[in-house]
């Protein structure tokens, strides 16, 4: 069976602005990838956004697009620039500024080598024609067509993140807000858009941290552009609030966030800015 690179699901309900992204929650490797993969496959489920697609299936039921990329971030990562490589990543790359983690990840979120060897120009070619380009030339598209339709599109990118991280200055951990919307410094959406994600989530009794510690990736930054009627917000969840992130599986409070998910795409569409 040919698993597609991405899949896109119109409204069920009455359409509005709102498109939900899933770049992150895929685990497919197709075979070029994997026979130059060094990670081990605990790392895929690990790196991956596990469940974030089921977390937002409703979300066309309450009127949104929901675009759900299928693909491990190994094979190339959504979120990036095409052109957030160097030597490490591909031979002969002309960039000057290190892309461990760039469109073609070097190294696992644990640290451990993600490729056996820098992927050549070609293999890079191939992954971003195959999965990369046609992903944001689909996504550009339906945020065309929303705005043309409503005069505006909003943007949900849909991702999750480690509850718990080790400290930039110390060997201390901490502990993550349940909820972090990233706006590149409330940049990349109306207030009326960061307000509605912020009181949502307080409402359910949710923590929020906004751009703390993502500010939102490539997406947000070169689609979020209000002055042009196009609004994105990052949101990152809290893997303990769906999940055990030791044994990779969901936990009792998964339907729960789904609901979550579900009412906040539902308060989205309603906004008019």
């Amino acid at each position: 069976m040919t698993i597609p690179p991405f899949s896109v699901r119109e409204p069920s309900g009455t359409e509005t602005p709102v498109t939900v992204e899933v770049p992150h929650a895929g685990l497919f490797v197709d075979g070029p990838t994997l026979s130059s993969l060094a990670a081990p496959a605990r790392s895929l489920g690990k790196d991956a956004d596990l469940y974030v697609d089921e977390l937002y299936t409703h979300a066309p039921s309450v009127g949104a697009t929901l675009l759900t990329a299928h693909a491990s971030r190994y094979v190339c990562d959504l979120n990036r620039s095409e052109h957030d490589i160097d030597e490490g990543s591909v031979h002969q790359a002309s960039s000057r500024t290190r892309a461990t983690r760039g469109v073609i990840w070097q190294l696992t979120g644990e640290g451990a080598p993600v490729l056996d060897a820098p992927l050549a120009r070609h293999e890079l070619e191939r992954r971003l024609n195959t999965y990369y380009r046609p992903y944001h030339q689909t996504l550009a598209r339906i945020l065309e067509e929303k705005r043309a339709q409503f005069g505006f599109a909003f943007l949900l990118a849909a991702h999750s993140m480690p509850s718990v991280a080790k400290a930039a200055s110390s060997n201390d951990f901490v502990v993550r807000a349940d909820v972090v919307p990233g706006t590149r410094g409330r940049t990349s959406a109306s207030e009326a858009f960061i307000q509605c994600v912020d009181k949502h989530a307080r409402a359910h009794g949710l923590s929020v941290m906004h751009d703390d510690p993502y500010q939102g990736g490539f997406t947000t930054q070169y689609y979020g552009r209000p002055d042009l009627r196009v609004h994105v917000i990052q949101i990152e969840l809290a893997r303990r609030l769906y999940m055990d992130e030791a044994t990779l599986q969901t936990n009792a409070h998964f339907e729960r966030i789904r609901a979550w998910c579900t009412s906040l795409v539902e308060a989205l569409g309603r906004i008019r800015p």
